[in-house]
């Protein structure tokens, strides 16, 4: 008989090389996202896993960007729209939609919609910017890149208080 995929221990042994290949290099790995038109940099470390949108049961008398719960694989997950959170315009939803579940080492059971996900990028040799208490670098084309900080992003107040 077959050994049983698991898709969780998967996505972990990944997340797990990435890193262990991240120790042995000076660079840090950060994942590329896309928060309606603005592109964004994300901590590999930040996030445990990257995921389509979930089936969402809504929470009545909330923010406009708290989307709602979401069961993942018997955990409740607040969801949370990232790019009406920053005060933007709701993320339209298509098939692009992707939620980052926050790590576990935040003890934070929430996911952040994002309109999609770019992929790896490694900053090594773009240009960074620290103004104004934000970090963003620009690429060799020319692109700016916002660093999300999620550490930060869950110190705001406003961000645990989901009610209207």
């Amino acid at each position: 008989m077959s050994k049983r995929f698991n898709l969780r221990e998967f996505q972990q042994q990944v997340l797990d090389r990435l890193q262990a290949q991240t120790a042995g290099d000076s660079r840090q790995s950060t994942l590329g996202i896309q928060l309606g038109q603005e592109y964004w940099l994300v901590d590999m470390t930040d996030i445990s896993e990257v995921m389509p949108m979930p089936v969402l049961t809504p929470v009545p008398l909330t923010k406009s960007w708290y989307c709602g719960v979401a069961n993942v694989r018997g955990n409740l997950y607040s969801i949370i729209d990232l790019n009406t959170y920053t005060r933007q315009e709701a993320t339209t939803r298509d098939a692009h939609n992707r939620v980052m579940l926050l790590g576990q080492r935040f003890a934070f059971n929430a996911g952040l919609l994002v309109s999609r996900v770019l992929g790896l990028r490694n900053t090594e040799d773009w240009t960074q910017n620290d103004a104004h208490g934000s970090i963003t670098y620009q690429d060799p084309s020319g692109q700016i890149w916002h660093k999300l900080d999620i550490y930060q992003l869950l110190s705001q107040p406003e961000f645990l208080q989901i009610g209207e």
